[in-house]
């Protein structure tokens, strides 16, 4: 069994070294590039402060390369058994590789800051892909709000026919909330953008190190400054994505729970092509959206998210914890689940068809009280004048609906603007690059 970077040489119990690992070393995998980049700009700073020589940077850079490209990027790098985590696999591979030099690099940083970075970098780059689909979403939703702006449906308020709407509204609405969502995954990303390296325990070195230049190989935009709030940082940056993931899930959530009431026979908005659906074992008229069923279902858990990692990080003093390991088995499951419902939304949406001529049916005469109402202020008289009257009309059966709509609000029906939405997220798109 490969030693521990902590192993004094004194006995381990292996069913404590079981339950303290749990799923680490299997979490791990996922930052084994970012734990060599930042082994990395380790390396080349101890080099630059004098505490490595030239030639043995060069060596130990050039193994972490080779560890990179040969062993992590083509899907053949594993932490082996007995190793605790990846920081511990990175530096057993270059001793073993290299000898006494590869025990060297640990010299002025903690697997405490280690794993600040490797979840920094990670959850950076995650971010600038959940972009990336959410631009790919963004741009179907506005695409088919564009194609279906004329097509009517009703608009609801406490469960009950209200106004006339439109599916070019309703497509509209969901490619506006993924602008705000995109701003919380903007916030997210910042925190994520700040070097926690030299930080070590949490309380800095007396080695004389160059943060400032880990920072500039890392490409940070700036530091956390501090050395305690570095540390303190961790669980507050996966806190800050959960929010981001969790916002995201709510428009997820909601649209999917749109989708299966208006695929609903009792409603039929829209109707959903057959490779969107499953059937029953003994109903054959039965299509189900069992897709947005299970995202409505995985964006209400990811909803609650930032409440969990509150309590697992809630009460816990300044320093390490170990407690914060088990942030990975919340945060990691969630941004994948979130990603894979991303992808299938862009994959489903283009799919669904909306049916016309929905509000021909006089069951919704009602939703055009409102244009009757205005019809008459327009006319001359006053707004609760003809509130009133246009009450009288549907009680005795006398309203008529003006169907005949003219609308000219911006942001509405028939003035969407969508071109206004696709500047705010362009503009937005750009704060990431």
């Amino acid at each position: 069994m490969a030693k521990k970077l902590w192993d004094k040489g004194l006995p381990i119990d292996d069913k404590i070294e079981a339950f303290t690992i749990g799923k680490d070393n299997e979490w791990d995998l996922r930052l084994a590039p970012y734990d060599v980049q930042g082994s990395i700009a380790h390396v080349k700073m101890l080099a630059k402060v004098g505490l490595l020589s030239q030639q043995e940077c060069d060596t130990l850079v050039a193994e972490l390369e080779r560890i990179l490209k040969e062993d992590i990027e083509t899907g053949q790098f594993v932490i082996n058994d007995g190793v605790e985590d990846i920081h511990s696999q990175i530096e057993f591979m270059l001793t073993e590789k290299l000898g006494s030099l590869g025990k060297k690099i640990h010299a002025g940083r903690s697997r405490n800051d280690q794993v600040l970075v490797d979840l920094k970098l990670y959850f950076r780059d995650e971010i600038v892909k959940l972009t990336g689909q959410i631009e790919a979403l963004f741009e179907v939703l506005l695409a088919q709000s564009e194609k279906h702006k004329e097509v009517l449906i009703p608009g609801y308020t406490h469960m009950q026919a209200a106004m006339p709407s439109s599916f070019g509204l309703w497509f509209g609405a969901y490619a506006e909330a993924l602008v705000d969502d995109t701003h919380q995954l903007y916030a997210s990303y910042n925190i994520a953008n700040q070097n926690p390296l030299g930080s070590a325990a949490g309380y800095g070195s007396s080695f004389p190190l160059d943060r400032d230049y880990t920072t500039e190989l890392l490409e940070f935009k700036g530091m956390n400054v501090n050395v305690v709030y570095a540390q303190m940082g961790r669980g507050k940056l996966e806190q800050s994505v959960s929010f981001a993931l969790a916002a995201l899930a709510q428009t997820i959530n909601k649209l999917s729970s749109d989708i299966c009431l208006y695929n609903s026979g009792n409603f039929g908005f829209i109707t959903l092509p057959n490779e969107l659906t499953t059937g029953s074992s003994i109903m054959p008229h039965k299509k189900n959206p069992d897709v947005f069923e299970l995202m409505r279902a995985k964006s209400a858990v990811i909803r609650a998210l930032p409440a969990s990692i509150a309590q697992l990080t809630g009460n816990l003093t300044s320093g390490y914890h170990r407690d914060f390991q088990l942030l990975k088995d919340l945060i990691f499951p969630a941004l994948d689940d979130v990603k894979a419902m991303l992808d299938m939304c862009t994959y489903a949406i283009p799919k669904i068809k909306p049916v016309q001529n929905l509000l021909d049916g006089s069951q919704y005469d009602v939703l055009f009280s409102v244009e009757r109402v205005n019809d008459l202020v327009m006319s001359g008289l006053s707004f609760r004048d003809a509130y009133v009257q246009v009450g009288k009309e549907l009680d005795d059966g006398s309203f008529i609906p003006p169907k005949d709509l003219n609308h000219s609000l911006v942001g509405s029906l028939g003035n969407l603007e969508n071109n206004r939405i696709e500047k705010n997220m362009k503009d937005l798109m750009q704060l990431f690059v």
